[in-house]
């Protein structure tokens, strides 16, 4: 018998954690809107998720987030 233990809980980010921030990176996003960090990926690809690039970075403006939430 193994002896499993699981990672600590981490707290649950919200829209609200963000305030004053231009940008959210593609994890935050994702744990916002509640998906998988993949699937913020496949969404950023379909246009879905608006990014700004900036070289290899990919963010999100917390505007247009709040925006994509009806917030």
């Amino acid at each position: 018998m193994t002896n499993r233990t699981t990672a600590p809980e981490r707290p649950t980010l919200t829209i609200d954690d963000l305030h004053g921030r231009a940008t959210c990176t593609v994890p935050e996003a994702a744990q916002i809107l509640g998906i998988g960090t993949w699937s913020a990926y496949e969404a950023i690809k379909r246009d879905e998720i608006p990014v700004i690039r900036i070289g290899k970075r990919i963010l999100i403006p917390v505007p247009r987030l709040r925006a994509l939430l009806g917030d």
